[in-house]
């Protein structure tokens, strides 16, 4: 419906009218043009002309156009079903269908009078019903918080729940519904009845362990009314040959409502990505065996790096630094003497000379075998250190020292240090630390690294570089101008009761010197080592040129193969400046992958490899929890009813006074000058007019 407004007082058209008279008496009233016409005549083109300068005057004010429209909203009822594993577990193919032909009968009831939507929910929410009810996990509390986020503001009758219960992602779903201000009703699927089963609920463990290393993992057992029954828990390796026992052990159930925790202790013997799995032996009359076993997936890395300590003669340093570095499992070090070693430096990344070369020790074939291979090196000088050798064999820094003669030295914290972060209070604390013994004599910075402690003599401040680290020609290097860190060691743990704070010093100097730069042109990445079952595989690729600058002009390739001998291929996609690939959802297992890529007519490629793992959430709890579907309906005035009810469900739905369509008033105003069609009638209206007083003798 329209109505006409006006923006200005009323009695405006009134002076609109007086125009139009006004005008038109000055045409028909005063002039003789007409005066032979029948008076009929003279009154019909006045009256025209009045009729259009009054409307062009009134529509000149702007009038308004004002129009109403009501709209009838219809109430939305949202159907919610759970699609997890756990809905269907005893279901037949015809219980099934049954279920699904009653749900379809409750939304074809309600459509008509109602807006139905539905949404299957599990690991996420998605529309319509997904009849396969395959998903891993059940998360109540993200189909709630969806509906709430995405029906707000709009007319949102009810909420139809259906499932079990049962939730093992997400929060609480009671909580999820504050704030949804409609009635909830629950469909109760499954069943409560408490049935004889054993389950292995849980596993905790490292997702890392090192080569070599033992490693823990606890398993949560349950057992419900199997009060005096016994099985027993055996411990697998999952190898491409088949599964190896490596243990196992009896599990004796004291009670029907049985729950105990326990420790296994594995070894990381091999590197890379390990399945373990863990068995319990099935009981009489368990309902489901499906939650006797689990899986897990460990990655071994074999990251440790090899540290040598090579010394000319003992010296308490030697043992200082081998206790401090084994602090860290990263490493893994060795200390030996140059006349009883016959190893070789290539195997190491790292090499820490003490005293040497030293005066009567010459190390040229260890530096030259460092200098082939590009080892990190780290000298520590002393008394028995060839000064005039140690100046060739490195260019941190220059010494000009008599060793016979020493000086007591304390570390002075450089604050312009900034290859690694440095403890906090450690440049104070280094003041009360027993001085070091350091050649009297000259040391200077030549520029090529930085120096991370001064030395400080007799609480005097000086330039001498204590501790320096840097970088020559590619290859990290350090050195210490002084002998005895035995001393700071001991000073900690007098203090402290530790050797917390010196480790910590220590081994990020080791850290800062033994890290290798990635210098491979091509590199790939997988999104994690191990993933679940219903995770997607992501890599991303990297091609660098000669400078080093990422290029992404040729294809890259991918062909991933799994522990049977299929293989799957991909083609990276390209971005800005580097590749991604999204390879989907693979099936569980062991994976192995190998992407190339040919540049300036070279090849490079990448392997790796990494595991997907299953997901069993949904076999660990098998029985219906209808205590949370009753106090949920409760709270949020709904109610609960069973499958069979469903008719039941929709006529309290239609009777509920609250679930009633909404009628919407929307008003649209407009400018009635805005409307071009206005033109034609005006048009008109003058064109008769003029068209008159021409056909009658008047111009």
């Amino acid at each position: 419906m329209e109505s006409l407004s006006f923006s200005f007082p009323t009695w405006y058209i009134l002076l609109c009218a007086l125009l139009g008279a006004v005008l038109t008496a000055v045409l028909y009233v005063r002039s003789n043009t007409l005066q032979d016409q029948p008076q009929w005549i003279r009154a019909l083109l006045a009256g025209l002309r009045f009729l259009s300068i009054f409307l062009i005057s009134l529509f000149l004010l702007s009038p308004l156009l004002r129009s109403t429209q009501l709209d009838t909203q219809k109430p939305t009822v949202v159907i919610a079903q759970d699609v997890s594993e756990s809905i269907s577990t005893e279901w037949s193919g015809e219980d099934e269908a049954g279920y699904e032909s009653q749900l379809r009968g409750f939304e074809n009831e309600l459509t008509g009078d109602y807006n139905v939507d539905v949404l299957s929910f599990g690991s996420s929410t998605r529309p319509e019903f997904d009849t396969s009810f395959s998903d891993k996990v059940t998360n109540i509390s993200n189909a709630l918080d969806l509906i709430k986020n995405q029906y707000a503001g709009t007319n949102l009758g009810a909420v139809v729940l259906a499932t079990d219960g049962i939730f093992n992602e997400g929060s609480n779903p009671l909580y999820a519904s504050t704030g949804l201000a409609v009635p909830v009703y629950t469909v109760a699927l499954g069943d409560t009845t408490p049935r004889r089963d054993l389950i292995l609920k849980r596993a905790f463990h490292n997702r890392i362990a090192y080569l070599n290393d033992k490693f823990s993992v606890q398993l949560d057992i349950a057992a419900r009314n199997l009060a005096g029954s016994s099985s027993l828990l055996s411990v697998y390796k999952v190898e491409q040959s088949g599964a190896r026992k490596l243990q196992e052990q009896p599990l004796r159930i004291t009670g029907n409502d049985f729950f105990e925790t326990v420790e296994i202790v594995l070894d990381a013997d091999q590197p890379g990505v390990q399945r373990f799995r863990f068995v319990l032996q099935q009981v009489n009359g368990e309902v489901s065996v499906q939650n006797n076993s689990k899986d897990i997936f460990v990655d071994v890395l074999d990251a440790r790096q090899k540290i040598l300590i090579l010394a000319d003669n003992p010296h308490p340093d030697l043992t200082a630094m081998r206790q401090s570095i084994r602090t860290n499992k990263n490493y893994e070090v060795e200390v030996a003497f140059l006349d009883d070693w016959n190893g070789n430096t290539a195997d190491y990344d790292l090499v820490i000379l003490h005293q040497l070369p030293g005066r009567s020790a010459s190390v040229s074939n260890v530096l030259n075998t460092l200098d082939e291979n590009r080892t990190p090196r780290f000298f520590i000088l002393g008394s028995q250190t060839d000064y005039n050798r140690i100046n060739a064999v490195q260019s941190l820094l220059g010494v000009q020292a008599n060793p016979r003669n020493t000086n007591d030295v304390q570390g002075q914290l450089n604050p312009t240090f900034n290859l690694f972060n440095t403890q906090d209070n450690l440049g104070q604390d280094l003041l009360a630390y027993p001085p070091l013994s350091a050649a009297f004599g000259e040391f200077t910075d030549s520029g090529n690294g930085q120096v991370l402690l001064y030395q400080r003599i007799r609480k005097i401040d000086t330039q001498f570089p204590l501790l320096m680290l840097g970088n020559e020609n590619g290859t990290k290097s350090g050195v210490l101008t002084a002998e005895g860190i035995w001393k700071w060691r001991l000073f900690d743990y007098l203090q402290n009761q530790s050797h917390e704070q010196f480790d910590v010093f220590f081994t990020k100097v080791i850290q800062y010197l033994s890290v290798k730069e990635d210098k491979r042109k091509f590199r790939v990445s997988v999104s994690a080592n191990i993933l679940d079952e219903n995770e997607q595989v992501f890599f991303d690729a990297e091609l660098y040129n000669n400078s080093y600058e990422l290029i992404n002009g040729p294809d890259v390739r991918m062909e991933i193969t799994d522990d049977e001998g299929n293989t799957y291929d991909f083609t990276f996609n390209k971005t800005d400046r580097a590749y991604r690939l999204n390879a989907g959802t693979l099936p569980v297992g062991n994976y192995r992958f190998e992407a190339s890529v040919t540049y300036n007519g070279e090849q490079f490629t990448y392997d790796g490899q990494f595991s997907v793992q299953p997901i069993q959430l949904e076999l660990y709890e098998t029985t219906a929890d209808h205590g949370v579907l009753r106090l949920l309906s409760n709270r949020t005035g709904g109610r609960l009813v069973y499958p069979d009810q469903l008719q039941v469900l929709a006529d309290s739905i239609r009777a509920e006074e609250n679930i009633k369509p909404v009628i919407y008033q929307t008003s649209r105003t407009r400018s009635a000058i805005n409307l071009r069609w206005l033109f034609l009638p005006i048009l008109l209206l003058l064109v008769v007019e003029w068209g008159l007083r021409r056909y009658f003798g008047s111009y």
